[in-house]
Protein backbone atom coordinates (compact mmCIF):
# COMPACT_ATOMS: atom_id res chain seq x y z
CA UNK A 1 0.00 0.00 0.00
CA UNK A 2 2.50 2.37 0.75
CA UNK A 3 4.47 1.40 -2.69
CA UNK A 4 1.45 2.04 -4.46
CA UNK A 5 1.26 5.58 -2.34
CA UNK A 6 4.55 6.78 -3.52
CA UNK A 7 4.44 5.76 -7.15
CA UNK A 8 1.28 7.72 -7.21
CA UNK A 9 2.94 10.99 -5.31
CA UNK A 10 5.96 10.42 -8.03
CA UNK A 11 3.60 10.14 -11.15
CA UNK A 12 2.23 13.31 -9.47
CA UNK A 13 4.71 15.36 -9.10
CA UNK A 14 6.50 14.32 -12.71
CA UNK A 15 2.92 15.49 -14.26
CA UNK A 16 3.24 18.91 -12.06
CA UNK A 17 7.17 19.57 -13.29
CA UNK A 18 6.00 19.19 -17.00
CA UNK A 19 3.15 21.96 -16.14
CA UNK A 20 5.55 24.20 -14.94
CA UNK A 21 7.59 24.05 -17.58
CA UNK A 22 4.72 23.85 -19.75
CA UNK A 23 4.21 27.40 -17.85
CA UNK A 24 7.42 28.82 -18.10
CA UNK A 25 8.01 27.92 -21.98
CA UNK A 26 5.12 29.83 -22.30
CA UNK A 27 5.33 33.03 -20.81
CA UNK A 28 8.31 33.05 -22.72
CA UNK A 29 6.49 33.18 -26.04
CA UNK A 30 3.54 35.68 -24.82
CA UNK A 31 6.74 37.65 -23.86
CA UNK A 32 8.20 37.78 -26.80
CA UNK A 33 5.33 37.89 -29.07
CA UNK A 34 5.24 34.79 -30.65
CA UNK A 35 1.79 33.10 -28.96
CA UNK A 36 -1.10 36.08 -29.33
CA UNK A 37 -2.49 35.83 -25.45
CA UNK A 38 -5.85 37.05 -27.04
CA UNK A 39 -7.09 34.16 -29.12
CA UNK A 40 -9.67 32.40 -27.09
CA UNK A 41 -7.77 28.85 -26.86
CA UNK A 42 -4.61 30.24 -25.93
CA UNK A 43 -6.22 32.85 -23.57
CA UNK A 44 -7.90 28.96 -21.68
CA UNK A 45 -4.48 27.23 -22.10
CA UNK A 46 -2.72 30.12 -19.97
CA UNK A 47 -5.77 30.70 -17.81
CA UNK A 48 -5.12 26.92 -16.76
CA UNK A 49 -1.30 27.01 -16.02
CA UNK A 50 -1.59 29.94 -14.52
CA UNK A 51 -4.45 28.13 -12.25
CA UNK A 52 -2.30 25.23 -11.20
CA UNK A 53 0.85 27.12 -10.37
CA UNK A 54 0.07 30.30 -8.98
CA UNK A 55 -0.99 28.25 -5.91
CA UNK A 56 2.86 27.45 -5.53
CA UNK A 57 5.03 30.09 -7.03
CA UNK A 58 2.88 33.06 -4.83
CA UNK A 59 4.20 32.01 -1.68
CA UNK A 60 7.85 31.98 -2.92
CA UNK A 61 7.14 34.82 -4.93
CA UNK A 62 6.50 36.72 -1.82
CA UNK A 63 9.69 35.16 0.19
CA UNK A 64 12.20 35.80 -3.01
CA UNK A 65 10.46 38.41 -4.89
CA UNK A 66 11.97 38.64 -8.66
CA UNK A 67 15.20 39.79 -9.11
CA UNK A 68 16.26 42.29 -11.46
CA UNK A 69 12.60 41.16 -13.78
CA UNK A 70 14.39 37.11 -13.33
CA UNK A 71 11.32 35.28 -11.37
CA UNK A 72 13.36 32.11 -9.62
CA UNK A 73 9.71 31.17 -7.90
CA UNK A 74 9.42 28.12 -10.98
CA UNK A 75 13.34 27.23 -10.74
CA UNK A 76 12.97 27.05 -6.54
CA UNK A 77 9.94 24.62 -7.27
CA UNK A 78 11.75 22.12 -9.82
CA UNK A 79 14.78 21.94 -7.41
CA UNK A 80 12.19 20.97 -4.75
CA UNK A 81 9.77 18.27 -6.81
CA UNK A 82 13.03 16.79 -7.89
CA UNK A 83 14.43 16.99 -4.14
CA UNK A 84 11.18 15.24 -3.17
CA UNK A 85 10.33 12.63 -6.07
CA UNK A 86 14.54 11.68 -5.21
CA UNK A 87 13.52 11.21 -1.56
CA UNK A 88 10.38 8.91 -2.39
CA UNK A 89 12.57 7.39 -5.44
CA UNK A 90 15.51 6.40 -2.70
CA UNK A 91 13.17 5.63 0.28
CA UNK A 92 11.07 2.94 -2.14
CA UNK A 93 14.36 0.69 -2.09
CA UNK A 94 15.56 1.45 1.49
Amino acid sequence: MVTAARILLITILDLYWWVILAAVISSWLVGFGIINSWHPFTRNVLRALHALTEPVFGPIRRIIPPLGGLDLSPLIVLLIITFVRNWLTIGTFL
